[in-house]
């Protein structure tokens, strides 16, 4: 019976509101290396277990957009960290999920395939971490 309603509460649960979003939103662009140009808004972030989800509104037409959520894990966060002694400041967790969303974008041949999740992987985050600058 546990099992069930187990199943049934993940199935039906609402997400965690999101958090973090600007007071104004601004809508950026970016000239993929798909050939595709996207807008894009950032519209906030939420913890989800170990992970902390941040949300981006997508458009590649102006006329239709959908969500990409790319999702930044702690099993991606901690061999960073251990390696440097510190945890990654909010704005840094950010700016890798930024950088995700950019290399899907440039990745991903469709923008279709952009409504999948993003994940970061470590090989990612060490790799975006390197490229801003931050030790």
């Amino acid at each position: 019976m546990l099992l069930v309603v187990g199943m049934f509460e993940r199935w039906f649960r609402k997400p965690a509101p999101l958090t973090g979003a600007p007071q104004v939103r601004r809508q950026k662009t970016y000239s993929a290396q798909s050939g595709y140009v996207y807008q894009y808004y950032y519209q906030g972030h939420r913890q989800s277990g170990d992970d902390t989800e941040y949300v981006f509104e997508v458009s590649a037409d102006r006329k239709s957009s959908f969500p990409v959520s790319v999702m930044v894990g702690g099993d991606a966060l901690r061999p960073w960290e251990s390696r440097h002694g510190r945890a990654l400041a909010p704005n840094e967790r950010y700016a890798v999920a930024k950088i995700a969303l950019f290399q899907a974008f440039d990745e991903r041949s469709q923008p279709e395939l952009m409504r999948e999740e993003v994940r970061v992987r470590a090989a990612d985050m060490e790799a975006s971490l390197e490229t801003l600058g931050i030790d």
